[in-house]
């Protein structure tokens, strides 16, 4: 129930974020926009996965808690260090950026591992 929960809660912040980043922090990101697209893409296909893993875990009672932490820690590097890169112009945080889309394929892979033993 937990991965339910955490995925309508990152749901909740990329409408939010991408509403703030759309009209308070308009002239901040202009020159990063589509880098903050990217980060609130990511971040809402990611919960809305989070909220169907939470689905499938407990429609076919499959422990997918690693699934969930692979694309929790996915979207707070991959999305967050997007976020800050744009936001704030840190731009050497952009080396964690692969390392949140590793994590993302991780994720899926071994949800797709998991699939196959049903």
């Amino acid at each position: 129930m937990w991965i339910l929960k955490i995925g309508v809660i990152f749901s909740i912040l990329s409408i939010v974020i991408g509403a703030f980043g759309a009209h308070a922090l308009e002239n901040i990101i202009s020159d990063k926009i589509e880098v903050f697209k990217t980060a609130v893409q990511y971040q809402i296909f990611h919960s809305l996965a989070l909220i169907m893993i939470g689905l499938i875990a407990k429609s076919y009672s499959l422990d997918l808690n690693l699934v969930a932490y692979l694309l929790i820690f996915g979207i707070i590097l991959f999305s967050g260090s997007l976020y800050l890169i744009s936001i704030f112009k840190i731009s050497f945080v952009g080396v964690i950026t692969p390392v949140g889309g590793l994590l993302f394929i991780s994720g899926w892979l071994l949800l797709l591992y998991n699939l196959y033993n049903i």
